[in-house]
């Protein structure tokens, strides 16, 4: 993601998106090392400075997006009446937020939540600044997975701060060319407004996500009635685990949202705890949808399993009359391969001194055969055969 007129030049630009296929924990949340001092940050002591975004706007006019040299560039900014949003993208070092804390007087453990990547989905009030934790996920490009990061935003009286753990993709841009164009209400309001359009884009990008994933399970549905194999396996598996990530961001998100409407904080304002109700019920949406398709994964389970058991009866029923065919005329061919000695008795096999013995055998034993045959065929047997099918 770039913003319109301004040059990526920072490294964080082109850092790669990490698989979450080749990540076993991905699921689990960032902990501390035991004894660690509060307030530590895990940033990587070489990594390069984030690009930092400014956009101030008031009801009348708004600013070009503006790409800022330092944090200290934003404080002149801080007091103004106008509302003041600065985008952070990527992480950066512990120099920027050294001088972020300067700038926006920022409580070492809201770094710490801020920084120490992935923290559950919060909100903790500061006094003077809210700190709002929440997860953003979005589909992969030329890809049937999706990507995730956390979002962290700092609600100030007339200023927002966002720090994106990922600077490449967000769901931002609709806020953004709202607020250059003036369209809708939030350059009517303050930061508050702006904290909560931020969130409602973050909920609403989980419906994207979710349609993706019902288009797959539909064709799970399908897989697994007519062809089930161990891919199938995988496939149903990997669902399951990905459904359990989403179901692990939504849910404390609601939690954050609730605690948001809920808290006294002089930060929001009553009109926008209203607002905040809508996105609270897009997270209950969301949930519900996610619970489905969970029950819905983990239902094709059972397909799978019964859909593979029919399968293999399948097989064992053509096997079963196959050898049912074959034991009768099995029974012949023993029993004209002993040898007798027809000069010691008229009673040891006398056939064997016939002259069309050997093609009457042959006709017995296609006439079993065939007898056989036509008994399994009226009696249905051969019905389901169709269904069995090479993996």
């Amino acid at each position: 993601m770039a913003y319109k007129g301004i040059k990526n030049t920072s490294s964080v630009f082109q850092k790669p998106i990490k698989d979450d296929d080749d990540d076993d924990s991905y699921v689990d949340y960032f902990y501390d090392d035991p004894g660690a001092l509060p307030g530590t940050l895990d940033l990587e002591p070489d990594a390069p400075p984030p690009d930092i975004v400014l956009i101030d706007y008031c009801e009348t006019k708004a600013t070009r997006p503006k790409k800022l040299l330092n944090p200290q560039e934003a404080a002149a900014y801080l007091d103004t009446k106008s509302v003041s949003w600065v985008d952070m993208l990527g992480l950066g070092n512990k120099e920027t937020w050294r001088q972020m804390s300067d700038v926006f007087n920022l409580h070492v453990m809201a770094q710490e939540d801020v920084v120490n990547i992935p923290q559950r989905p919060k909100v903790v009030d500061y006094e003077e600044h809210l700190l709002i934790i929440a997860w953003m996920v979005m589909i992969k490009p030329n890809s049937d997975n999706f990507h995730k990061e956390q979002v962290s935003l700092i609600l100030g009286k007339h200023y927002l701060l966002s720090v994106q753990e990922e600077p490449d993709y967000d769901c931002f841009d609709p806020v953004r060319e709202r607020i250059r164009k003036g369209q809708g209400a939030i350059r009517k309001h303050g930061a508050d407004y702006l904290a909560y359009t931020l969130l409602d884009s973050i909920i609403d990008g989980f419906f994207p996500v979710l349609e993706l994933y019902g288009e797959r399970i539909e064709e799970l549905e399908d897989e697994v009635v007519v062809n089930p194999n161990r891919k199938t396996l995988e496939k149903i598996y990997k669902i399951r685990r990905e459904l359990l990530t989403l179901r692990r961001a939504i849910w404390p998100q609601r939690d954050a949202i609730n605690v948001l409407i809920r808290d006294s904080s002089d930060l929001i304002t009553p009109e926008v705890r209203i607002y905040l109700r809508d996105c609270y019920d897009h997270t209950v949406q969301v949930m519900d949808m996610v619970e489905t398709y969970r029950e819905l994964s983990s239902g094709l389970m059972d397909v799978y399993l019964s859909s593979v058991g029919n399968k293999m009866n399948e097989i064992m029923k053509l096997l079963t009359v196959i050898s049912s065919i074959f034991i009768p005329l099995t029974f012949v061919a023993g029993v004209y391969g002993m040898n007798f000695n027809t000069e010691k008795s008229p009673l040891n096999m006398p056939e064997l001194n016939w002259y069309f013995g050997y093609p009457l055998c042959w006709a017995l034993m296609v006439a079993i055969a065939s007898s056989l045959v036509f008994f399994f065929w009226r009696r249905g047997w051969f019905e389901n055969f169709s269904t069995i099918k090479d993996d």
